[in-house]
């Protein structure tokens, strides 16, 4: 096995050889990526899983290689990211796999896969942990190994997803040694040329980056390495953007977009934040909609949930590839209009008051079809949510002055949920059976199969008393059944009985839908439940600290405003 330092060689480094060519001996074909080795093959040793420059000329187009890497924990972003480039009809690529685990299962799936030789554990690596940073200095070390050996490389992370071919658009800065995305909010330019530099404040995002093997470029990368070796505390796009930020300008000429860089002989040119997307740029900003731009790339940063949060993200943009199963699950699916009434989403300032007033409207029926989706066993598909005020990890005034952010805006479901809890096995005895969700799109999603499609029910919410308004089974027309409002437990149970084998059930409105529910040890479980489903708001200016905690049951609390905590004591959340 190749170590550390092979790895930062040029040499043969731990990284796939075996790319199971089709039988003709010499013929440099390669079986397409997708195409699985025959199951009565054996597995290759581990040992002929190496980076060689044999391997990447192998997969490259025009000199090429795109480069991922990951650990089993992330198989299903892998996976996508793959999905995504094949789609377009891109296959020079490789993916680093830093786990045997994932280096089997990608090897089994026809993908081309390469042995990083780091053994990590398999299990997700949390933002900012040793393990994170370990993973940030396999990312040097790869780009180390490739650079010498004179390929260009385009390193992303897993995280991120191609939406459109990215080689065209690169090819026409070939004289940039990189090309980098960037945190940017602000739009620099509002076409598709590089991003204006001398207004870039924002950090170098080397989620998505592409070297040329050039002289500076290969000096930069060995710099980093070094840099990154030596202190294990730096994070490698501090570090990054420490050294590249040592010069910045003049521009390399009038009209590329490039500058010089890093030593002052570095070529660097800045991928445009509308179309190489940001988790802000794409899910908030919506950017490149509002300047009629084709987004190149989506990498899910600023969110706040962890990797369920990205993968929710993903979900809700409908590039996210999950196996059939996610698309038919078992009970079916319950979903509801949210029917937000226009002055709450439209009138008066967007400030503070208008913002929470918006969301507790909105929480209080989640509240209601989480419940209705408990008791009758069915996946609830969360509703579109309505933000007034972006959310942030500093003081804010509501939006970023200067970005594209609309008012009010449909706002991911992390900016007020903890998508992360929401998604976590809690335990029975104290929380109650667990409620499984999906994203607002889902319904939309064209994976979603015709047999889930068609088997459908509307439920309309009517006044007890008017006509053709009674707890009953009988549809008023195929496909449409009128509900009483304020139901019982058992009513809910005694009516959809007849409609469990229905895999959508969708209710017109969940305003006084539900009268909750009759086993109080059960309400309080649920209860129980709900307090830890939501997250924060960030955050007012001038107090510490800024944040504000979202109350699921605000309701039952007369007079409650939204303000941050007074004391240290109150600092928590509301349960």
């Amino acid at each position: 096995m190749a170590d550390g330092n092979s790895l930062s060689s040029g040499q043969s480094v731990n990284i796939s050889q075996q790319m199971a060519r089709v039988s003709k001996p010499g013929s440099n074909q390669l079986r397409p990526i997708w195409e699985a080795p025959a199951r009565t093959s054996k597995m290759p040793p581990l040992s002929s899983f190496r980076l060689t420059k044999e391997l990447i000329g192998e997969r490259t187009k025009d000199n090429v290689i795109i480069v991922t890497f990951g650990n089993f924990a992330f198989m299903d972003f892998i996976l996508t990211w793959v999905k995504h480039l094949t789609d377009l009809g891109v296959s020079n690529l490789l993916v680093g796999a830093m786990d045997t685990n994932l280096l089997e299962a990608l090897y089994w799936k026809g993908i081309p896969v390469f042995d990083m030789g780091s053994h990590m554990s398999t299990i997700d690596v949390g933002w900012g942990s040793p393990t994170f940073h370990k993973m940030g200095r396999e990312k040097v070390l790869l780009i180390n190994a490739i650079l010498p050996l004179g390929f260009e490389l385009l390193m992303c992370d897993t995280d991120m997803v191609w939406l459109k071919n990215p080689l065209p658009y690169l090819a026409r800065y070939p004289d940039a040694d990189v090309l980098t995305s960037s945190d940017q909010v602000v739009p620099t330019v509002v076409d598709d040329r590089l991003a204006d530099w001398k207004q870039v404040g924002a950090a170098y995002n080397i989620g998505i980056f592409h070297w040329r093997s050039t002289e500076p470029s290969i000096k930069l990368a060995k710099e980093w390495k070094d840099m990154l070796l030596a202190d294990d505390k730096i994070w490698d796009q501090n570090g990054f953007n420490e050294l590249v930020r040592r010069q910045s300008g003049p521009a390399v000429d009038d009209d590329s977009g490039l500058f010089y860089a890093f030593d002052g002989n570095l070529k660097l040119g800045i991928l445009p934040e509308s179309i190489f997307c940001s988790g802000h740029t794409y899910f908030v900003q919506a950017m490149y909609e509002q300047l009629r731009l084709k987004p190149y790339a989506l990498h899910t940063t600023f969110q706040y949930a962890g990797t369920e949060g990205k993968r929710h993200r993903l979900r809700e943009a409908m590039v996210f590839y999950d196996p059939p199963e996610y698309y038919d699950a078992p009970g079916g699916f319950l979903s509801f209009k949210p029917s937000i009434p226009k002055n709450l989403l439209l009138d008066g300032e967007h400030n503070l008051e208008s913002h929470f007033a918006l969301i507790n409207y909105q929480m209080k029926h989640i509240r209601s079809a989480l419940a209705i989706a408990s008791l009758l066993n069915r996946t609830l598909v969360m509703p579109p949510l309505w933000c007034r005020l972006d959310r942030l990890w500093f003081p804010h005034p509501g939006v970023l002055v200067g970005s594209m952010t609309r008012q009010p805006f449909l706002c991911p479901l992390d900016h007020v949920f903890e998508v992360n809890v929401m998604l976590k096995d809690l335990a029975v005895e104290e929380f109650g059976p667990a409620i499984n969700i999906r994203e607002y799109s889902f319904l939309n999603n064209p994976l979603l199969p015709q047999h889930v499609k068609e088997s459908w029910l509307d439920v309309q919410l009517c006044q007890e008393g008017t006509e053709d308004c009674h707890a009953s089974n009988n549809t008023s027309r195929p496909g449409l059944l009128r509900f009483p409002k304020r139901s019982s437990e058992e009513m809910f149970k005694t009516v959809f009985s007849s409609f469990k084998d229905v895999k959508v059930i969708q209710f017109s409105s969940m305003e006084d839908a539900f009268l909750g529910f009759t086993d109080k040890m059960r309400e309080e479980k649920f209860r129980n439940r709900l307090k830890r489903y939501v997250g924060i708001w960030c955050c007012v200016d001038n107090h510490t600290p800024g944040h504000i905690y979202y109350d699921m049951y605000w309701d039952e609390k007369p007079g409650w405003k939204p303000a941050p905590p007074k004391t240290p004591e109150e600092d928590h959340p509301p349960f």
